[in-house]
């Protein structure tokens, strides 16, 4: 396997080996995403579910996580808890592909543009653009699975049906702007801020994590797998707080007759005013917080393994000074 840094910094050359970052390289960084992301989404379902129904209607799901998960299970069986799992997993796998695969393409293109000295100084300005563009493209992909699933999970009727079936009476009945895309603005004041701080604050820790112990190429696997995963969590909780309101209007807006009628602008608006500061930024925090803390530790702890099983190594930023 290539080293993706050469050892020394040489008079007129970069530290980073760039021939190693080839389009293939980004199809697995792609690939790894899609993965990583169908995965802790996937087995995540029934936070998820919870979350939502404590969100979507607060008053009947007031316990908190698991004294919602049982109420679930006791109206409505295990099997509830489930709601929507195809859809997720699903639209999961597509954002995964182009969260993970396009920050990746952006970051190691930017840092190409900006010279060694100019990368490590501008590294969270670099990931932060990187993945802000990432996001908005994989949205494109997601809001539509995404508004299929919070149906799912609100509509009993929808619940009952496949993925493609539920989809499909939401077309039927709503079209493809109200029906798919009515949450295309929340969901990307959700998930921008969200991968921004994901990626930024996830590397942020690492760095400051690694910097207490021997050089990164020295250490194991599973070394290198406790400081993703550590990182992960830091970066997960971070994450969810900067989005939750976002998150919140977008399960409120995509029930059925939520906000009234009207422009989504409106319908967002009469929403965000009937619940308050409190009601967008608390309502669901701490389950969100347990369930986005698990899957971005694991988000990262399987992007972080997959790629050397594929026969290359993540980019990370590097100080020229230590070469």
């Amino acid at each position: 396997m290539a080293s993706p840094v050469i050892a020394s910094a040489k008079e007129g050359k970069s530290i980073y080996n760039y021939d190693t970052y080839t389009f293939g390289y980004f199809v697995k960084g792609a690939l790894a995403g899609g993965i990583c992301c169908s995965i802790t989404h996937g087995g995540a379902c029934p936070i998820d579910v919870v979350k939502t129904r404590i969100q979507l209607d607060p008053v009947t799901y007031n316990r908190g996580l698991f004294g919602g998960i049982k109420q679930v299970i006791a109206t409505e069986g295990s099997g509830a808890l489930w709601t929507g799992v195809g859809a997720t997993a699903a639209g999961y796998f597509v954002q995964g592909w182009f969260k993970f695969g396009g920050y990746e393409f952006m970051k190691v293109n930017l840092s190409k543009s900006y010279g060694d000295q100019g990368t490590w100084d501008n590294r969270f300005m670099i990931g932060t653009i990187a993945s802000a563009v990432a996001e908005f493209i994989a949205d494109c992909f997601l809001c539509p699975l995404e508004a299929t699933r919070i149906r799912q999970v609100g509509d009993a009727e929808l619940a009952a049906l496949s993925l493609p079936g539920a989809a499909g009476a939401i077309m039927a009945k709503d079209g493809l702007l109200n029906g798919f895309y009515s949450g295309f603005v929340p969901i990307l004041f959700k998930q921008i801020p969200y991968t921004i701080t994901k990626f930024v604050v996830q590397d942020a820790a690492q760095e400051a994590i690694y910097k207490g112990l021997p050089d990164r190429d020295t250490l194991g696997r599973g070394s290198k797998l406790c400081v993703s995963l550590l990182s992960g969590v830091i970066a997960g909780v971070a994450a969810a707080i900067i989005s939750h309101p976002a998150d919140t209007l977008l399960s409120k807006i995509n029930k059925a007759g939520a906000g009234g009628e009207g422009t989504m602008f409106v319908r967002l608006g009469r929403i965000a005013g009937e619940l308050g500061f409190g009601g967008l930024c608390l309502t669901g925090l701490p389950a969100r917080c347990v369930m986005i803390g698990s899957i971005t530790a694991g988000q990262f702890g399987i992007f972080d393994s997959l790629l050397p099983a594929m026969g290359v190594e993540k980019f990370h930023f590097h100080d020229p000074a230590a070469h």
